[in-house]
């Protein structure tokens, strides 16, 4: 999939260690977005060679770029700026990561991030991946913004 400005403006993330393709939907409870899971990614040469499936923790990094982009999208709706040279958000807490299904090579994923709770500058989440409607990796996740300068 090719370069989103949206998401490229909302969080430092980039390709090869870019895990969203598109913004699905968006409102102040909940972010969806989606990733193709390209077979010629390099990864599936070792991950189990013979039956390619994509790595647990880079699904939940899905998840937490995602929950990236929501506190982005969240905080410019409120007025305040980030990105390069502004406020970042970084992880800080991963909490109860459940693997239930695999992820394999050609498959769409589509993450959903709802917002649990907002303390200051702390912000929990509960995410999930998706492969249809069948649930991959459910995990709640913890961020605080940081200053990059």
């Amino acid at each position: 999939m090719g370069f989103n400005r949206e998401i490229y403006e909302a969080i430092p993330h980039r390709p090869p260690f870019l895990w969203i393709d598109s913004i699905i939907s968006f409102d102040t409870g909940t972010i969806v977005t989606e990733k193709f899971i390209s077979p010629d990614l390099d990864f599936f040469k070792g991950h189990y060679p013979d039956y390619p499936i994509m790595p647990g923790v880079l699904l939940c990094e899905a998840v937490f770029q995602t929950g990236a982009l929501f506190m982005a999208k969240l905080l410019q709706e409120a007025g305040h700026t980030q990105g390069s040279g502004g406020k970042t958000p970084v992880l800080t807490r991963i909490k109860a990561a459940k693997f239930k299904r695999e992820v394999k090579p050609g498959d769409t994923i589509r993450m959903h991030v709802s917002l649990d709770e907002n303390i200051g500058n702390a912000w929990f989440f509960k995410g999930k991946v998706l492969i249809g409607s069948k649930t991959a990796v459910k995990v709640d996740f913890g961020c605080t913004i940081t200053d990059m300068n």
